[in-house]
């Protein structure tokens, strides 16, 4: 076990508001930042102590990147699994190469989710046309196809709601690595972010409702409006992901809920702190940005108790020039991720609102 006491330097793959964040928990924990990233003005460069602009492919400046910390995290899942590979010679890296190989290819993704007896919607690889047609007969219509890699906010997928689309859906992809997924009807997506210590200590939080907007995230509802005993399902399957990735930090798990059996279908697994728990900064003892930096430092995990009902809102696009707005809201906590431009579709910030004197939506 590998623990990084106060002073030490934890350093970042990524400068996104993601890394922000991570970097803000950090300082009040008593720790440094050195972030890695090939992103000009990256909203994390504003808060760490150092700075590393090279490309995740450069072996020698990612060896003296990796001799220059303690201990090694990422915001986002898209880095090279061979950077990840490389820090790993020098220096502790949380989650491991092993976990980002799962995780940022949607077909072994799937692949290990039911391997382990998680219920996912029903899919099928090809990497033609007519092998999408052949796999959309028994999937049915309609469905999805998505990039096996480099897919969020509702990039790298197309929908397919009869024969006719199909090849318009493949040629809008750009790629030859697709997996088709069954179109699953649901009631309710909701998330569950679950973090895991070296020790293997596991702590959850509250599963959030999600609510999108154009595809992207628009409101997280925290606790989600869902029943007692569907709570603990799904925080008991966030628990057995992390347990068997033998994973360290935080990871979010995307699920859909429907009225029909099964009642829980895991979306996807992110390995990574995730939009849909910003809430927990103001609405919890430990935010998910602490508590990661808590677990791959070999700290204990702290308390995810959630203090009341609460809201948080994506703010994009141009819903940041409302910012003078939320700030004359006594009961709105505000954050600007300090990017400059806004443009449709960018996370600009976000808002959340919590409700101490309710502990759920029945209140």
């Amino acid at each position: 076990m590998k623990t990084c006491a106060p002073g030490s330097v934890i350093g970042m793959l990524g400068g996104g508001q993601l890394g922000r964040m991570l970097a803000l928990a950090a300082a009040q924990l008593g720790y440094h930042t050195h972030v890695y990233c090939p992103d000009e003005k990256n909203p994390a460069e504003q808060v760490t102590d150092r700075l590393s602009r090279n490309s995740y492919t450069d072996e020698a400046a990612l060896v003296e990147f990796g001799k220059s910390v303690d201990v090694v995290t990422y915001e986002f899942e898209n880095i090279p699994v061979e950077t990840v590979e490389l820090l790993q010679k020098h220096v502790p890296v949380f989650p491991s190469a092993k976990v980002l190989k799962v995780s940022q290819d949607r077909l072994r993704e799937k692949d290990f989710l039911n391997g382990i007896g998680i219920e996912t919607a029903p899919y099928a690889p090809v990497a033609t046309v007519d092998e999408a047609a052949i796999a959309l007969r028994d999937i049915g219509y309609p469905a999805v196809l998505k990039t096996r890699r480099f897919g969020y906010d509702g990039k790298g997928q197309a929908i397919v709601r009869q024969p006719t689309d199909l090849l318009d859906a493949w040629a809008s992809l750009k790629s030859s690595e697709i997996i088709i997924e069954g179109f699953i009807p649901f009631d309710m997506e909701i998330s569950v972010l679950a973090a895991r210590g070296q020790d293997g200590e596991i702590r959850c939080f509250d599963p959030a409702e999600n609510i999108h907007k154009n595809h992207i995230l628009d409101l997280s509802i925290a606790p989600a409006r869902i029943a007692p005993e569907l709570r603990a399902e799904a925080i008991e399957i966030a628990r057995r992901i992390v347990a068997e990735l033998d994973y360290v930090g935080v990871l979010a798990v995307e699920f859909f809920v429907s009225g029909a059996a099964p009642v829980f279908r895991v979306n996807e697994i992110a390995p990574r702190v995730h939009n849909s728990g910003h809430w927990s900064i103001e609405a919890c003892p430990t935010s998910q940005f602490e508590q990661h930096i808590r677990a791959i430092c070999g700290l204990p995990l702290g308390d995810t108790t959630l203090y009341g009902r609460t809201e948080m809102k994506n703010l994009i696009g141009d819903d940041i020039l409302d910012m003078e707005s939320y700030l004359k809201d006594p009961a709105a906590n505000f954050h600007h991720y300090g990017k400059k431009q806004a443009h449709p579709g960018r996370k600009m910030g976000h808002v959340t609102w919590v409700y101490p004197d309710a502990a759920s939506w029945d209140d």
